[in-house]
């Protein structure tokens, strides 16, 4: 049951915009990474929920999309998330950003894993600038924007292929279908 949502989560960069995440949802999304495991168990991670659309247009406008397909612009027009969160980390707690990197990916990843299961996908987006998210969102300054993770109803297909002659860049074709080469079980286990 796991492989399966680890299977249906991919970085989706589509959306069915007629399906608005709601901010229970996003609730619950939260709900989940709270129970994760954190770095000396500080929790330091902090999360901005945004659903409604003039603060997800904001979000929006603050991120870069596939930097591994430069010539796309995507989410292409009308297929934008609707939502995000801000993962955050509050350095009242502590400034160390460093050490909770992990922390980070093993929420947001909880996170996705949880929106799967709903129906639902998302995307990790590091490709922002944390000081103009903040100004946007409103942030205090001990608030520090650490990923942005954007929520929806996926529509589009990503398809699993397998890494041929050591190529692991994504592509999509000319029916916009997107390809994820993986490396095979035998090729990573030492």
């Amino acid at each position: 049951m796991l492989l399966d949502l680890v299977k249906k989560n991919r970085s989706y960069r589509g959306y069915d915009h007629s399906r608005k995440i709601t901010g229970e949802e996003l609730l619950s999304f939260v709900e989940a990474a709270r129970l994760c495991p954190s770095s000396v168990n500080v929790q330091p991670l902090k999360y901005f929920l945004a659903c409604e659309e003039g603060v997800v247009a904001a979000v929006q406008a603050e991120t870069n999309w596939a930097k591994g397909l430069p010539d796309l612009v995507l989410p292409h027009p009308g297929k934008e998330p609707t939502a995000f969160i801000v993962i955050c980390q509050d350095l009242n707690i502590s400034d160390n950003l460093a050490r909770f990197q992990r922390d980070v990916g093993i929420v947001a990843q909880t996170m996705l894993l949880a929106a799967v299961e709903q129906g639902l996908g998302g995307c990790m987006i590091g490709n922002f600038k944390a000081g103009s998210v903040s100004k946007v969102l409103g942030l205090p300054e001990h608030i520090r924007p650490m990923l942005i993770v954007a929520f929806g109803k996926p529509d589009e297909e990503v398809v699993l292929t397998d890494v041929v002659d050591g190529k692991t860049a994504y592509y999509r074709d000319a029916e916009d279908r997107h390809y994820v080469p993986k490396r095979a079980l035998s090729e990573i286990v030492l």
